[in-house]
């Protein structure tokens, strides 16, 4: 007691003093931000070092909707998170400089504003010039017709299975059924699947569920990596993620090794590749390298197309029109009761529900923003210059609602050949980014959203069960319907198709 008491008696005088210097470094803070801001819209203050994080967390969808009006004339606009100055960029052409501009010099990528923390530094993510060209050519294989055509067979029984199980709940609880979780589980089955295959025991899934389930937690919180926080937990569930994937690919290469073996997953078809390309003298790179791009395929795959698929099963429910023609089209190409598996060509004569799936993407782009931090200071426009260290957000969504016919509308027709509007309005068209950095598997995903709308559209029927407001956007970390997609559904076909892989003669051509 009597220490404290001498602390206190030799800090009290000093209390003028270091009061002081707070509001001088608090002073200098905001002369800091309102230097960087210059004349582009944005509060005029903010709150020492949080600036505006808490209405961020509190209520993403409103910050970003602020944040997009103040753009309106400019097509920017700033504001002050955690210590970090951002900009909002609403402009498509200002938004295709950056994508235009990924290189050490100018932008980096960063796909969250705490990725790095998150991900580490060598991700796929933070690659720029010859060594992000070489490793895109080494998983180009991934995505060839053939390998798309092998994730194409396991894309639908997993689809199946989980269409099932979804009737059956809903048949259990006799009450509407929140797709979200269920969409998110199908999906990482189905990454799980496609990407590592049979490398991944049952347990070893369970485990990855739960891991991934952390690392989904800890990207909507601030980046307090201290024990026991939702951010600590999400970084060390990423390590062991990638340790589990790395394994994978260990043991996927030993079998790609032996001769006459066929690829069964996504890892299968980039081990061969390796293998042969190390038969030829390349550079080796480790299986813990690979384990991290593979998880960054996941990170990809998994959210947006979560995203993806609930709005799918929204806008097919209040377009009733839209899914008639769905279900038109694919009775003409498929028959449930066949037991056949969907081929590559009947997927790709289903034109409308593929323009269903383009303009689902382009009227709720999944993955809104794509986070970049300015390597230096960057001249944006003739009039700003981003300040080095600024985090830039350019925003996809807003990009899609730009230069379409009506874009407010949700017309899957304008991706027809008559009117071409992917084509016309190209540019506008960010869902899967732009430049190098665009995203590299988007066949793989728009083909996984073209299966789901036909088999869901085809096997069974569906209700939203609507409530004011269940069409709003929520962010997690991707946009979603506020209410997380509550429908009715049941059986609409007279049995649920028995599909496998065991007859060869019903593998996708």
């Amino acid at each position: 007691m009597k220490s404290l008491l001498i602390i206190i008696n030799t800090l009290l005088p000093l209390t003028p003093y270091l009061t002081t210097f707070l509001l001088l470094l608090l002073f200098l803070e905001q002369l800091s931000y309102l230097k960087k801001k210059s004349a582009v819209p944005g509060p005029s203050l903010v709150l020492p070092f949080l600036g505006n994080a808490v209405s961020l967390v509190r209520n993403p969808t409103r910050f970003w909707d602020i944040q997009s009006s103040l753009a309106t004339s400019s097509g920017l606009s700033a504001n002050y998170i955690v210590g970090n100055f951002i900009l909002f960029i609403r402009d498509t052409s200002l938004s295709h400089k950056v994508f235009a501009n990924v290189r050490p010099d100018a932008f980096t990528l960063v796909g969250h504003p705490f990725g790095k923390k998150l991900f580490g530094e060598h991700n796929l993510i933070y690659m720029t010039g010859q060594e992000h060209k070489d490793l895109r050519r080494r998983i180009a294989p991934n995505f060839t017709p053939k390998a798309l055509a092998t994730y194409t067979a396991l894309q639908q029984i997993i689809i199946l299975e989980h269409l099932k199980n979804w009737v059956s709940l809903t048949s259990r609880t006799k009450n509407p059924i929140e797709l979200r979780f269920l969409v998110r589980d199908m999906n990482l089955e189905t990454s799980q699947t496609v990407f590592v295959g049979p490398y991944l025991a049952p347990e070893a899934r369970e485990r990855f569920k739960s891991d991934y389930n952390f690392f989904n937690v800890g990207l909507m919180k601030l980046p307090v990596d201290l024990p026991g926080t939702a951010f600590r937990n999400a970084r060390l569930a990423v390590a062991r993620l990638v340790e589990t994937l790395a394994g994978c690919a260990k043991q996927s290469k030993a079998k790609m090794e032996e001769e006459q073996q066929e690829p069964t997953c996504l890892i299968d078809f980039w081990m061969q590749e390796k293998v042969r390309e190390l038969s030829a003298g390349a550079a080796d790179i480790s299986d813990v390298e690979v384990g991290a791009h593979l998880f960054d395929f996941l990170f990809a795959a998994q959210d947006a197309s979560t995203s993806s698929l609930l709005w799918a099963v929204a806008l097919l429910d209040s377009h009733p029109e839209v899914l008639a023609k769905v279900r038109e089209e694919v009775a003409e190409v498929w028959d449930p009761e066949s037991d056949e598996l969907i081929t590559a060509d009947q997927l790709a004569r289903m034109r409308y529900t593929h323009a269903v799936a383009r303009e689902v993407v382009r009227y709720r782009a999944p993955a809104t923003m794509v986070p970049h931090i300015a390597a230096v200071d960057f001249p944006l426009t003739e009039t700003y210059t981003v300040p080095k260290g600024t985090i830039v957000f350019p925003s996809a969504y807003e990009s899609c609602f730009q230069g379409f016919t009506e874009p407010e509308r949700f017309d899957p027709d304008r991706f027809s050949e008559e009117r071409q509007e992917d084509r016309v309005y190209r540019r506008n068209y960010l869902a899967f980014g732009a430049g190098a950095h665009q995203c590299v598997g988007q066949r793989y995903a728009l083909n996984h959203l073209v299966l789901f709308i036909a088999m869901f559209a085809t096997l069974l029927d569906f209700k939203r069960h609507r409530t004011d407001g269940c069409d709003d956007i929520s962010f997690v970390p991707t946009i979603c319907p506020k209410d997380d997609c509550k429908v009715f559904l049941s059986m609409r076909c007279r049995r649920f198709p028995a599909l496998s892989l065991q007859d060869k003669s019903k593998m996708p051509s």
